[in-house]
């Protein structure tokens, strides 16, 4: 890697305030605010609105779709064709 040309990487806080997540990880994002961690260190902090935390697929809490229903639907409105 060429020196000079990369963004400097530092400890930065990730928090999902929807699902009440945050960790710590190393990152080229920049932040205004700050929040004191765990270990009595303050880390500049960046607001995430989904994560794994609160995403539905990793939740459990994704909507089943009806595909039967759907496939009815489609055949009431456009009839079976005769193949």
């Amino acid at each position: 890697m060429k020196h000079g040309i990369h963004p400097e990487s530092r400890p930065v806080v990730f928090r999902d305030k929807a699902g009440d997540l945050a960790f710590l990880t190393r990152s080229t994002a920049t932040a205004d605010r700050t929040v004191v961690w765990t270990d009595g260190r303050s880390y500049p902090v960046v607001d995430v609105e989904i994560s794994s935390a609160s995403h539905p697929f990793y939740t459990g809490r994704a909507r089943e779709l009806d595909t039967a229903g759907r496939v009815e639907r489609f055949r009431r409105r456009y009839g079976r064709s005769a193949g």
